[in-house]
């Protein structure tokens, strides 16, 4: 079991403080972005597919008026 004399002798971990504390640093902030960043890729996914579908079902509203009248043997 280690066992530190004060609370600078464990800051320091035997000269190995920087690397632990930083690696620690790192690990915290790349857990706190990801799922920032998993929401923020839903988001944009979620209203591109909304564009694509109004896209779309408008083109079917445009494509469907002009078969109508075709069918119904109009030439307008």
């Amino acid at each position: 079991m280690i066992h530190w004399n004060s609370l600078a002798e464990f800051l320091a971990m035997g000269r190995h403080g920087p690397y632990v504390w930083g690696s620690l640093l790192v690990m915290a902030l790349l857990m706190v972005a990801e799922p920032m960043l998993l929401l923020r890729g839903r988001k944009r996914l979620i209203a591109r597919l909304r564009r694509q579908h109004r896209a779309e079902a408008s083109e079917r509203r445009q494509t469907g008026a002009g078969s109508r009248s075709m069918a119904n043997g109009s030439n307008d």
